[in-house]
């Protein structure tokens, strides 16, 4: 499948340098393509956007206030059926919008079985107000409300939405942009909700070089600190980066390491988020194994 040369997210962004969060966004337009729309709740993107009048996005968004976004999508994809329309409909969030305050619209959304594409960038924090830790936070982070470490883990969106039973939902990272790109074409094929939670790798908040963020993403995924797969009507499948994540794992500490955010992470910290790690990716294997 290749991906197409039209862009919808303009060269005049306000992004940081490396922002995982606009790579991530052009991808997911050219694969959704003119004929959608974004809900964008308070967030980075909300931002990137530039000052009013002008805007680098090439596609109609409506801004919503942070808990609102899929409340908004129910109502919006609703008024296209009844006007006969196949607009995208897409929520796009920050983690601060979806697992913690947006998290009740969410769930509504889903419950009601809303005809949409719910999309969390997730850079682990709350990104456009100065990296205050979020549910999304791993542990061991430093962050402005966890100077000495984050002591809990990271909360499981994905093991929430699933209980919803989604007909379909995956997750991405920009660092492997056409699994990213296939991932949200295909789940625009769905009726009903869908769910994307991508990994966006935040230079300024995870305190590395902004040349390095692909880097960072691909590491992220040999490491198994964050796993690749997708979720069809309920069944598991692994993408092939995380199937090689799952035979030989890169070491974590090559992941923890170019990052200021872990920045004098202890010994047994780091054995904690070891043992995590490898306890989702044998959780996950088993459960693909048991289909």
């Amino acid at each position: 499948m290749e991906i197409p040369g039209e862009e919808y997210l303009l060269k005049c962004t306000a992004a940081c340098a490396g922002c995982s969060d606009s790579l991530t966004l052009r991808y997911v337009l050219k694969a959704a393509g003119p004929d959608s729309v974004l809900i964008v709740p308070a967030c980075c993107t909300s931002v990137i956007q530039g000052a009013y009048p002008y805007t680098s996005f090439n596609i109609p968004v409506y801004n919503i206030a942070f808990a609102a976004a899929a409340a908004c999508a129910s109502g919006m994809s609703n008024a296209f059926c009844a006007l006969g329309k196949k607009t995208h409909v897409i929520v796009y969030a920050g983690d601060g919008g979806t697992l913690d305050i947006g998290l009740q619209s969410l769930s509504g959304a889903f419950e009601r079985g809303t005809d949409f594409l719910y999309i969390c960038y997730d850079n682990e924090a709350y990104g456009n107000t100065g990296m205050q830790r979020s549910g999304a936070t791993p542990f061991g982070a430093r962050t402005p409300t966890t100077p000495a470490g984050k002591t809990h883990q990271k909360k499981d969106i994905d093991a929430i939405v699933a209980a919803h039973d989604p007909p379909y939902m995956a997750t991405a990272c920009p660092a492997y942009p056409r699994d990213l790109f296939e991932k949200v074409r295909k789940a625009l094929t769905f009726r009903g909700p869908s769910f994307l939670h991508v990994l966006a790798p935040c230079p300024p908040g995870w305190r590395f070089p902004a040349g390095k963020s692909v880097e960072l993403g691909k590491l992220a995924v040999k490491t198994g600190m964050w796993v690749l797969y997708e979720r069809q009507y309920g069944k598991l499948s692994l993408s092939v980066q995380s199937r090689a994540a799952l035979k030989k794992p890169a070491p974590l500490e090559e992941y923890l390491a170019p990052q200021g955010r872990f920045e004098g992470i202890d010994a047994v910290a780091i054995d904690i988020l070891k043992r995590h790690v490898s306890e989702n990716l044998k959780k996950l294997a088993a459960e693909e194994g048991a289909e």
